[in-house]
C-alpha cells in the first residue's frame, strides 16, 4: 500500500524494528539515554541551541502547549492564517481566552507582509503572532523567515506550527528567531502519530514566567525540571522514542540538506507530473509546498471516487481537501521517507485512475 497522505507517513523498517522492543522503566536510566539521545539530536535538525522537549501529544497538543506556556487570558495576539491549520491555531488561543486578531488571507494565497506590519503597528498591545510555516490544507509553504523579520521588528514572540515542515523543510530556529516552534512525529520524521516536538527560545522562557493560562499537563517547567533528571512528566509513549531515536540518525546520516534537496527534487516531479496529467496546481507554483501538493479537481473529477478507486485499484491512498476545499482539491503528501519512485507509482495510477473519476 502506498501512503501519500500528509500524515500519518509511512515508517521505514528500522523504525518499525524499534518499536518491536520490549517496555522499559519510564524513571529508569535506560529511558533517560533514549530521551537525551533523542533531544540532542532534535536540536541539530530544529538548528537550535534553545531547549528542545518531546511531549506525548499529537501536532495539536504541541500547538496548545504553545499557547499556554507563553500567554495570559486577555493577551491579544495576531494570528496570520491562509488555511485550516492557521485558523486552528487561532481557535486555540481564543479557547484560552486570548484576544485573537485574525488576519485571514485567501486559502492557498500567500500573506501580505505590509498588512502584518500595519497591523502590529497599530496595536501595541499585541504580544504573540501565531503563524504556520507549512499550510498541508492547501499544499503552500509560507515564507517564514520573511515573516519573521517583519515580527521581530515588533519584538513580538513567534510562535510557528511547523508540523509539517520541519525536518523536511529548511527552517533554522535560531537564525529566524523563532520563539517556539512545533512539530509532530507522524510527518517528516517517520515514526507514528503520539509525539509533538517544540523548540522554546530565552524570550519565551521570560514569557512563561508571566504566562496565567491555565496548564498542566503541558507545563514547560515541568518538562525542563523531569528532563534534567532523565524522565518526562507523564507516561511517555516509549515505543515511539525507540523509533524517533532510530530515524533522526537516519536523518543526521542523510545529512539535513541532502533531506532538503530530497523533498524539493521529490516535490517538483509531482508537480510536473500533474501537470503533464493535464491537471492544475491548487496554489501558485512559486508557493507550492515540499511536502504536499494539492491539486486542482475543477469541475471534471470527483474527488471521493477517485480516492476510493486509487485506493481499492492501486493501492494508493490519498487525501481530499479539507473544510471548504472538500470535493475541490486532491492532495498528494511527500514528506519523510520518499523517493522519486514513489511519486512515479503514484503518477502512473493516478493516470490510470482518472478516466474512471470523471463527473458525468
Amino acid at each position: 500500500m502506498q501512503l501519500r497522505i500528509p500524515g500519518p507517513t509511512p515508517c521505514p523498517p528500522q523504525a518499525l524494528q524499534a518499536m518491536a522492543r520490549q517496555m522499559i522503566n519510564h524513571r529508569g536510566g535506560e529511558f533517560g539515554k533514549i530521551l537525551n539521545s533523542a533531544t540532542a539530536k532534535l536540536k541539530q535538525v530544529f538548528q537550535t541551541k534553545g531547549d528542545v522537549f518531546i511531549l506525548t501529544a499529537s501536532g495539536t497538543g504541541g500547538m496548545e502547549a504553545a499557547i499556554v506556556n507563553t500567554l495570559s487570558p486577555g493577551d491579544k495576539v495576531l494570528s496570520i492564517s491562509n488555511g485550516s491549520f492557521g485558523e486552528r491555531f487561532a481557535d486555540i488561543a481564543e479557547g484560552f481566552r486570548a484576544e485573537v486578531i485574525r488576519l485571514n488571507f485567501e486559502w492557498g494565497k500567500p500573506v501580505d507582509l505590509d498588512a502584518i506590519a500595519e497591523t502590529l503597528r497599530a496595536d501595541g498591545d499585541i504580544k504573540a503572532v501565531l503563524a504556520t510555516h507549512n499550510e498541508t490544507s492547501t499544499g503552500m509553504t509560507n515564507n517564514l523567515g520573511e515573516i519573521s523579520t517583519v515580527v521581530k521588528k515588533f519584538d513580538k514572540l513567534l510562535l510557528v506550527d511547523a508540523i509539517s515542515s520541519l525536518g523536511c523543510i529548511n527552517l533554522p530556529v535560531d537564525d529566524w528567531h523563532c520563539d517556539i516552534v512545533i512539530t509532530g512525529s507522524q510527518k517528516g520524521w517517520m515514526v507514528p502519530p503520539g509525539l509533538a516536538m517544540v523548540s522554546i527560545s530565552e524570550k519565551a522562557w521570560q514569557a512563561h514566567t508571566q504566562a496565567k493560562m491555565p496548564r498542566y499537563y503541558w507545563d514547560f517547567s515541568k518538562a525542563k525540571d523531569y528532563f534534567q533528571k532523565g524522565q518526562t512528566p507523564w507516561t511517555p509513549a516509549i515505543s515511539i522514542f525507540y523509533a524517533l531515536d532510530t530515524t533522526l540518525d537516519l536523518m543526521l546520516s542523510e545529512g539535513l540538506d541532502n533531506i532538503f534537496r530530497r523533498h524539493a527534487r521529490v516535490a517538483q516531479k509531482a508537480r510536473d507530473g500533474i501537470k503533464s496529467l493535464g491537471l492544475s496546481l491548487f496554489p501558485d507554483e512559486k508557493y507550492a509546498s515540499n511536502t504536499v501538493t494539492a491539486v486542482n479537481a475543477d469541475d471534471r473529477i470527483d474527488v471521493p471516487k477517485l480516492i476510493r478507486v486509487l485506493r481499492e485499484d492501486y493501492d494508493v491512498v490519498l487525501a481530499g481537501g479539507q473544510q471548504k476545499l472538500s470535493g475541490k482539491i486532491f492532495r498528494i503528501g511527500h514528506l519523510g521517507s520518499v523517493q522519486n519512485d514513489d511519486i512515479k507509482s503514484i503518477l502512473e495510477a493516478l493516470n490510470k485512475a482518472l478516466p474512471r473519476a470523471k463527473k458525468g
